[in-house]
């Protein structure tokens, strides 16, 4: 062990890593790599771990001309000089991130920073990566020296396999993973979530944080199992720690009063001393216990999150404090300019709450409502068409209030011809506010089961909406990019599983399948809800019902005017 243990403190280090007999790891096989990670197989061993790193990191496909060892013995002096490391500032980059110590003795603390210098010369392309210090600090306890954690660490960032992404590096790709995590949370952790809403003035802000729990507030002990399954199964595995680490924290704290006066506050220090509540082996078991979507689904919302980034400017941190990040909540849905005859200010703001993260963004804007427009389903189309996503609001003449969230253009209906088609993605759902709030989302979400996802499609920007019936493409796919993509895309059981919404001169449909949650009649005047296999909802009103006023709204995109 003794060549792995340069920049060790073993009085702070797990004294059981020294302890267990040496073993050695033969497979190559990834299903069994996978099993032997997450099990902890290497976790016991210090210098086996530091063999394994070093094997699953050199089999990383990299840029030809990635650095190495050799290229940091030849640029430290040069760029360190004689002067003490702990004086050097940081590259901004780094952003003030925690560089955590770990189990760091004081040559190991010093050499994080000669490392991230020495990495910041020769990556001038990387603009934003607070993961990064935690990530050499790790490292650097199963190094034999400096040079060989620099080079490790360069092939992480070099990596050049499209499908493995594996450390943010720009201020695009850390944000959109952000509204990447918000999302996840709110469709896998909807009862944190609404704590978050409830208690934070910016519920994207303390999401925002997703990263620093896990590279600067997680013990060493806890980071080192969630790095070994991460070099094997790639990013999608911080995701879930990240979501495993927010459930516990509801479980831990829920029904009691926050502790300083910043729920971000609370959540790291929780992470911090997670200790005194979940083990290492307990916090695995829960992140992969988590039925997430496959990675191209993820892939899929990163991709869309990125676009409505860039499509809004919004590539670069500000230097400004008041970053335009997403519209939170309180300040999407405005309390003087929003009004409804359906819905109040706040049940707007819980809708709100509930939208992906990329419409979030924007404010409410009134498309069509029958006390303005009349009672016609034409004209409510004609109003309604040219907007993607759009709510559906419904108050019936019981003063019962439910609705729809639709993810894709009325206009796309018209694709099945004649026939009455499907269409839409599953982001669509359905809910209600009156007389108790209810949420049903796409039934795939709790039983990915029933999915089994399909053959990759040979364009990955297809079109979000396309219908059962049709498989034409709309001229610029590219604009059409979604997550959870329209049902062709999956070996499902049977259709009724994506019947998420559809439209003719006679009736709108959403959620299909032994029943509608939905059907309005062409006057807009009546109304029928039952169960539906699409959402698995229960009625969202009585299930026969008279329409008192129905509105639809659209997404203003507040930053290009």
């Amino acid at each position: 062990m003794d060549e792995y243990n340069r920049f060790v403190d073993w009085d702070k280090m797990d004294v059981t890593v020294q302890s267990q007999d040496a073993k050695e790891l033969t497979c190559t096989e990834f299903q069994e790599l996978k099993q032997l990670a997450r099990q902890g197989y290497w976790a016991k061993n210090h210098s086996l771990r530091a063999k394994v790193y070093q094997k699953l990191i050199s089999n990383i496909p990299c840029r030809t001309v990635t650095p190495d060892a050799n290229v940091y013995r030849d640029i430290v002096v040069k760029i360190v000089g004689k002067r003490n490391s702990s004086s050097l500032p940081l590259p901004e980059f780094v952003d003030n991130s925690l560089v955590p110590t770990y189990c760091l003795n004081a040559e190991g603390i010093g050499a994080v920073r000669k490392i991230i210098l020495c990495i910041a010369n020769q990556f001038p392309d990387i603009s934003f990566c607070p993961a990064l210090p935690s990530v050499i600090a790790l490292l650097l306890h199963y190094s034999k020296d400096e040079a060989e954690c620099f080079e490790q660490v360069c092939r992480i960032l070099a990596c050049n396999d499209p499908s493995k992404r594996l450390i943010d590096q720009t201020f695009l790709a850390f944000e959109s993973s952000c509204m990447t995590f918000g999302d996840l949370v709110n469709k896998y952790c909807q009862a944190a979530h609404k704590l978050m809403v409830a208690v934070s003035e910016d519920v994207l802000e303390v999401y925002s944080d997703w990263q620093r729990w896990l590279f600067g507030e997680l013990p060493m002990v806890y980071i080192a199992r969630v790095f070994d399954v991460f070099l094997v199964e790639g990013y999608k595995v911080l995701y879930r720690v990240a979501l495993a680490l927010l459930k516990f924290f509801h479980k831990v704290r829920a029904g009691q009063p926050l502790e300083s006066d910043s729920i971000q506050q609370d959540i790291r220090a929780f992470v911090r001393d997670i200790a005194k509540s979940v083990s290492p082996e307990r916090l695995l078991e829960k992140a992969f216990a988590i039925r997430l979507f496959s990675r191209k689904e993820i892939q899929l919302l990163q991709m869309a999150n990125e676009k409505a980034l860039q499509q809004k400017g919004i590539t670069v941190k500000q230097k400004s404090v008041a970053s335009p990040k997403r519209q939170n909540v309180h300040l999407a849905v405005h309390a003087e300019n929003f009004k409804s005859e359906i819905v109040s200010v706040k049940e707007m703001r819980d809708i709100w709450s509930w939208i992906p993260e990329r419409f979030a963004l924007c404010q409410p804007l009134l498309l069509f409502t029958t006390l303005e427009h009349g009672c016609s389903l034409s004209r409510f189309y004609s109003h309604s068409e040219g907007h993607e996503p759009t709510l559906l609001l419904i108050k019936t003449t019981a003063k019962e209030v439910c609705g729809a969230y639709l993810s894709t253009d009325w206009s796309e209906r018209r694709r099945g011809g004649n026939k009455l088609s499907f269409f839409g993605t599953g982001e669509c759902f359905v809910f209600r506010l009156q007389p108790e709030v209810e949420r049903y989302e796409w039934v795939i979400i709790k039983h990915p089961e029933l999915a089994t996802a399909g053959s990759e499609p040979e364009n990955h920007t297809s079109p979000a909406g396309s219908t059962l019936a049709s498989s034409s493409v709309p001229p610029d796919p590219s604009d059409r990019l979604s997550p959870f993509l329209s049902a062709r895309h999956f070996n499902l059981p049977s259709k009724t599983a994506s019947m998420f919404m559809a439209g003719s001169s006679e009736c709108i449909i959403i959620g299909g399948g032994d029943g509608q949650a939905l059907y309005l009649d062409a006057d807009l005047n009546h109304g029928r809800t039952s169960h539906c296999n699409t959402f698995n909802n229960q009625p969202l009103c009585s299930e026969n019902f008279q329409i008192s006023v129905l509105e639809v709204w659209g997404f203003r995109d507040t930053m290009n005017g």
